[in-house]
């Protein structure tokens, strides 16, 4: 088995080259159309790759720097609910909002912090959430794999209770 390969000389169309060859393999005749791309072209191409790249990992760090600035919110919670925890009176607490200090019901200060709490736990879920996606897409740009196991999630009450009462048996 040997390959002939004839091309005609190339033709300038819309300011590319184009060949056409002619490939003789086996006594059967293959057509194939050779475009020569302008140094300008793949540079282009190159830019918009690096670019859509990079807009990608950008977005990607803005969400990691945003879930390490909620967790430190929720530090600064968990440490004032400690604080009130080992606050002897149930009268008034000094709060600070913004630059003042306001004195508030430990009560009604606490409540308050634990919603804020729950607030930040569930903001924190969700960028974790769509971090996810985003990172598989700055994957699939790059032409990496899908990471395997990145999608876990943690067993639910019910079902450690179902394993244990399996494993009792």
């Amino acid at each position: 088995m040997h390959l002939k390969v004839v091309c005609d000389p190339p033709v300038n169309r819309e300011n590319k080259k184009i060949s056409t060859c002619f490939h003789l393999q086996s006594d059967i005749l293959f057509q194939s159309t050779i475009y020569r791309i302008s140094m300008e072209e793949s540079a282009q191409r190159i830019l918009e790759y690096l670019t859509e790249v990079e807009v990608a990992a950008e977005d990607i760090l803005t969400d990691k720097q945003q879930i390490v600035d909620l967790d430190l919110r929720r530090n600064r919670n968990r440490e004032a609910l400690n604080a009130l925890r080992n606050h002897s009176t149930n009268g008034n607490v000094k709060v600070c909002f913004g630059n003042m200090f306001i004195k508030f019901p430990q009560e009604n200060t606490r409540s308050m912090i634990l919603k804020d709490q729950e607030q930040l736990d569930k903001e924190i879920n969700d960028i974790r959430k769509r971090l996810k996606a985003k990172v598989n897409r700055l994957n699939e740009i790059q032409g990496k794999p899908e990471l395997r196991g990145y999608n876990l999630a943690p067993l639910s009450n019910d079902e450690i209770k179902a394993i244990n009462s399996v494993l009792k048996k």
